[in-house]
């Protein structure tokens, strides 16, 4: 079994540590370090009755993305995460995927808050999860090995450039609907289409030089 690349094994790790602590501290990471939309902070409390403020803070760009809902959740992210994030690594090099990876979690959540800030703007409700680096973690091995096969919304395996084209598609059209209601569909399609002008840029760069 190939070893694991040194940044894809670290976010892993981190992934599931913090979902571990999370366990512990639901209530206080959730209120903590989940996405939270911009404007005031609200005053909550926890089950014991401790009161904590609720609202966006900076560091929040980054720490909504290693909370997770559920088990099911970080099961799904890191399972696509450990399937295609070490062959994006080893294709775009360690330092150029670490600033791939968070490149695109911060898309992510400008698109979350863009989108709260448009269509829901007075609700105070938290985003998190890892999709949206998973997302361009998914558009770049698409980009990369377009013909590789990938078995995502149905057991066939198909081309990993139809499997991403349809996937944001999905994503799409749900987020438009709103059928799957509790879902940060945008959130997902900002970080695919942060991820994929990133690699634009970074293949115009290699022609001009």
């Amino acid at each position: 079994m190939q070893r694991i690349p040194p940044i894809t094994a670290a976010l892993l790790i981190a992934n599931i540590l913090v979902y571990l602590l999370q366990q512990a501290q639901p209530e206080f990471m959730l209120a903590k370090f989940a996405l939270w939309p911009l404007g005031s902070h609200e005053v909550d409390q926890l089950r014991d009755g401790t009161p904590i403020s609720v609202g966006f803070e900076v560091w929040q760009l980054v720490t909504y993305a290693f909370l997770h809902g559920s088990f099911t959740h970080i099961a799904f992210n890191m399972l696509a995460l450990w399937s295609i994030g070490g062959q994006v690594e080893l294709a775009l090099g360690t330092q150029r995927f670490i600033a791939y990876y968070f490149v695109c979690v911060l898309g992510a959540a400008a698109a979350q808050l863009a989108t709260v800030a448009m269509l829901n703007p007075g609700e105070l409700y938290p985003t998190l999860g890892a999709s949206g680096g998973v997302f361009g973690v998914l558009v770049a091995f698409a980009y990369l090995f377009p013909q590789a096969r990938l078995m995502i919304m149905v057991p066939i395996p198909i081309p990993a450039r139809l499997a991403a084209i349809g996937y944001l598609v999905i994503e799409f059209f749900l987020g438009v609907s709103g059928r799957q209601s509790g879902v940060a569909h945008f959130a997902h399609l900002g970080g695919a289409l942060i991820g994929f002008l990133l690699l634009l840029y970074w293949r115009s760069r290699q022609r001009r030089f």
